[in-house]
């Protein structure tokens, strides 16, 4: 399996949690793609939706959906969220509940139903106990939504989904996830937890291409989402352009405006294959074991301090941590000029391994991140 990573010598990649790396068969599929559609166009368009067939497969098992028709691919996981939120029917004095440390991408499009009189309640992740206590705390009888990331970017701290879906269901209260920083490290089971809607592009994680990832929309609810983008690929007779009494797709179909991405197409579903050949289970483990290998390291090391919980229930493949002296602004542009590439996010250092990264990559990442510490 190392061999579908060929980071060159001397990177120590600890960013999947920003932009993961292709796998080897991921740069093969896109180059077979790309040298085929300059050799000869979109002679074999037939086989290409056979791969974005088989794509939609593959999502689906990712997030045990029920069925493949409840999967839609979209640009972003921003647009799977936008759907939500410019498709339900609110009303004035309706509230969504969140968290205050999301990315922007789960925070702004809550924030800007403001004007549709929509309030965005949020609690900070930081300073509570009870996390999803305190998110269920703030619900009331005008709340319609709740929105989460299923684990947090910066601080990477996760959160018990399965606890949140059943008291939505207990409320009647959507329940929406931004999955982004768990599809491709954590397993995730759409039904287990009781989700309404699931967003999240493929290109950390699940190691693929920018531009193209899932939105899960529960079967009985697409219907109820008012489309505000309209085009050829969303309908339910694709291919019939003669048609004049045409219908939305009643699949999730129906939210994929015009013509797909076949290049991101070809891309993630050769991403999703190095990982389902893996296995999702073993992946997991294996994130979660190099994830441990750095806490216990960090714990032990006197200049630094980690701010991810160390309880394997409340995180998923990223690790945070800060200095104790010095600046991590300026350690952190140090650790990426000696190639360890990683992020500075909740006043600390964001490291964020996969399922292949070596240990001795972690262990010498741990080593610089420590000299950087004791001279800034």
């Amino acid at each position: 399996m190392q061999a579908q990573f060929p980071l060159r010598d001397g990177l120590i990649y600890l960013n999947h949690a920003g932009v993961g790396p292709w796998p080897a068969a991921t740069r093969e599929a896109v180059c077979r793609f790309a040298e085929e559609n300059a050799s000869q166009g979109a002679t074999d368009y037939p086989q290409w939706m056979q791969v974005d067939k088989r794509l939609r497969q593959r999502l689906s098992e990712l997030i045990n959906a029920p069925s493949s028709d409840d999967i839609a691919l979209v640009k972003s996981t921003s647009e799977g969220l936008s759907f939500v939120a410019y498709g339900l029917d609110w009303r004035e004095g309706d509230n969504v509940v969140g968290i205050a440390e999301e990315f922007p991408s789960n925070r702004w499009v809550w924030e800007s139903l403001a004007s549709r009189g929509v309030e965005y309640r949020k609690i900070s992740l930081m300073s509570a106990r009870d996390p999803e206590g305190a998110l269920l705390d703030l619900t009331d009888g005008r709340t319609r939504l709740l929105a989460v990331s299923s684990v947090q970017y910066a601080s990477g701290i996760r959160l018990d989904l399965a606890r949140l879906g059943e008291a939505c269901r207990q409320r009647g209260i959507l329940f929406c996830v931004d999955a982004i920083q768990s599809l491709g490290a954590l397993r995730f089971d759409v039904q287990a937890i009781g989700a309404d809607f699931v967003s999240a592009d493929g290109h950390k994680w699940l190691l693929a291409p920018e531009g193209l990832g899932l939105f899960y929309c529960r079967a009985d609810l697409r219907q109820q989402l008012v489309l505000h983008e309209v085009g050829w690929h969303g309908a339910e007779d694709l291919g019939n352009f003669d048609q004049q009494n045409w219908q939305p797709a009643a699949s999730a179909r129906r939210f994929e405006c015009g013509s797909p991405n076949m290049l991101g197409i070809y891309g993630l579903d050769a991403s999703l294959g190095v990982l389902l050949a893996e296995g999702l289970e073993n992946v997991e483990r294996q994130v979660l074991e190099r994830v441990q290998h750095l806490m216990e390291e960090i714990s032990r090391a006197p200049e630094l301090e980690l701010l991810t919980p160390r309880e394997t229930a409340r995180h998923g493949g990223i690790v945070t941590f800060k200095l104790k002296h010095g600046s991590a602004q300026q350690a952190h542009a140090e650790l990426m000029r000696s190639g360890v590439i990683c992020a500075p996010r909740g006043g600390g250092i964001r490291f964020a391994p996969h399922f292949y990264t070596p240990y001795s990559a972690l262990d010498e990442a741990l080593v610089r991140a420590r000299h950087y510490a004791s001279v800034t």
